[in-house]
């Protein structure tokens, strides 16, 4: 389970057991009250249920004697309620029509808030785009001195990235969460699809299309694809934020509080901390994807080799998005860009504005690319000077 370092209180409130079980009995009086709508069960039954409450104490002394939580949880609610009504809860249905059905709607809970999270640091980000659009800085490719560039060009770069993985989110929420109701291995033997319809509906949550006796896994499997990719770019920006900050670069820096120490020997250094802990949580992020794959080989219909990962990884990966992004978001927010230096590594490494070189030396003399890209090519090899290195390019033509 996540530490209390890297909490997202948010997320983790939505994942205890009582919300669990809170989840647990909205699944079941939507099925109660789509029960009555199709006259199955007598009318008022679903009433009977409206004043229980959850007890996770009575529901874990119930389960150190079944070995089974959603048996316990069924105890702990109809022990509250008269028998001529107690008798219809859990009506038709398998215990993973309600786990997973209950599971759809944590992670439904749960990307409301990342993806509040993700619209804040989208923010930011085109607020940086904006603020640096004219803000040079030298461009790079291979790590290796390249043109300059617009600052604000780098962060709308990642602005465009992480705004596919918020679409690839919402998509996700609307079509891929899920809630059945077809009984033990699928077959509709007690209940109908008509049902199942109806408790989806109640529920906010799209119909599982085809179940075996769960909700299949490649839905979870997908999701974990779409933040395994989303912390690719959580980590693919810190990177950058890291080698810019660099004692040799220098263009960058994270903020620092006015207490904080960046060595416990070195005092002069101020360290990417925040872009280094959000890398390393990003690979733990990603990890869980494998985790999510390998769930979805179940045995013929279902087994529950699923069930005890889940409990641990799906509430870690959320609240670890959900983290890092806010760290993201904190991290951009305090970033301190030192223009002259930006302007100072351009003006240092001017020769290898050569592709602008080449292509006047093209346009303007009767000579082929390959003769003009050979001339550049040798110059910005033999001198670190301006002045030679125009003179060695034969350089009078007009510059714009």
């Amino acid at each position: 389970m996540i530490i209390q370092r890297y909490r997202s209180s948010k997320i983790a409130s939505l994942w205890t057991e009582e919300k669990k079980f809170h989840r647990f009995l909205k699944v079941e009086k939507a099925l109660l009250a789509s029960l009555e709508e199709e006259k199955i069960i007598p009318s008022g039954t679903s009433a009977q249920f409206d004043k229980v409450s959850i007890n996770v104490k009575r529901i874990e002394e119930i389960e150190a004697e079944t070995r089974h939580d959603l048996i316990a949880f069924c105890t702990s609610i109809t022990e509250q309620v008269p028998p001529e009504a107690s008798k219809y809860f859990h009506y038709g249905v398998t215990s993973s029509d309600i786990i997973d059905t209950a599971l759809s709607l944590a992670l439904k809970e749960s990307l409301n808030v990342i993806i509040q999270d993700i619209e804040q640091l989208l923010t930011t980000l085109h607020q940086l785009a904006q603020d640096h659009q004219k803000t040079p800085i030298l461009g790079r490719s291979h790590g290796m001195a390249a043109e300059p560039l617009s600052l604000g060009q780098k962060f709308l770069h990642f602005y465009a990235e992480c705004y596919r993985r918020f679409e690839d989110l919402k998509d996700f929420q609307e079509k891929e969460l899920t809630a059945q109701c077809s009984g033990a291995v699928g077959n509709y033997t007690l209940l109908t699809p008509a049902i199942e319809n109806k408790v989806a509906s109640k529920l906010g949550l799209a119909v599982e299309n085809v179940s075996s006796q769960i909700i299949n896994r490649d839905h979870i499997a997908k999701l974990m694809s779409i933040t395994a990719n989303y912390s690719s770019f959580l980590e693919r920006i810190c990177i950058e934020l890291r080698h810019l900050q660099r004692s040799e670069v220098g263009e960058i820096q994270e903020g620092m509080g006015p207490f904080q120490k960046g060595s416990s020997t070195m005092p002069h250094k101020k360290n990417p901390i925040s872009a280094e802990n959000i890398s390393g949580l990003a690979r733990l992020i990603r990890s869980h994807y494998q985790v999510a794959l390998e769930n979805n080989l179940l045995w013929h219909e279902r087994d529950i080799s699923h069930s005890s990962n889940e409990r641990l990884y799906l509430p870690d990966n959320l609240e670890l998005v959900s983290y890092t992004t806010q760290r993201l978001d904190t991290l951009l927010k305090s970033l301190i860009v030192n223009k002259d230096k930006c302007l100072e590594n351009i003006l240092t490494h001017y020769q290898f504005l050569s592709s602008y070189f080449l292509h006047k030396i093209i346009k303007e003399k009767n000579l082929s690319r390959e003769e003009g890209y050979k001339i550049v090519q040798t110059a910005s090899f033999q001198t670190n000077n301006l002045h030679d290195f125009l003179e060695k390019i034969n350089y009078k033509i007009k510059i714009d």
